[in-house]
């Protein structure tokens, strides 16, 4: 598939307050600076799409990208480390788990997994967790570029 057209929808701070036009959504997550949204901006061949940055915890909602005005993809914040409180981290995991287990339009989660370390405790936690409350998913190896 060609992508033709890559547009910023907007942050939001819970699921329920996204795009709800019934558009397929897939949604990208992993560790704090994996590569999430560094992998947006490969795809859709538009550096700055989606912000980078090489501080842990800088996505803090889901970030809505529309694709060839057809489906969505949703930069979600990382789990495990970052730099800010642990309430706030608290309030991620809930918003996370809300829309993972409430968008009827969720289609697959793509887990992104650091090829350069082995997976972590939280990755294995992450899929077991989706696997037992079945939600589709598909790990993704990133940064296999360097070593």
């Amino acid at each position: 598939m060609d992508i033709l057209s890559a547009t910023f929808i907007g942050s939001f701070p819970e699921h329920k307050l996204a795009p709800g036009d019934g558009l397929p959504e897939f949604a990208f997550i992993g560790r704090s600076n994996v590569g999430k949204s560094s992998l947006i901006n490969m795809l859709v061949e538009r550096k700055g799409l989606a912000h980078t940055s090489n501080v842990p915890g800088k996505t803090q909602h889901l970030n809505f990208y529309q694709i060839n005005e057809e489906w969505y993809l949703v930069d979600l914040p990382g789990y495990g480390y970052a730099r800010v409180p642990k309430k706030l981290r608290q309030k991620w995991q809930g918003m996370i788990r809300s829309y993972l287990l409430e968008r009827p339009a969720l289609v697959c989660v793509f887990v992104l997994i650091d090829s350069n370390i082995p997976p972590q405790a939280n990755d294995l936690n992450f899929i077991n967790w989706l696997g037992e409350h079945g939600v589709p998913f598909i790990v993704i190896f990133t940064k296999t570029d360097r070593k």
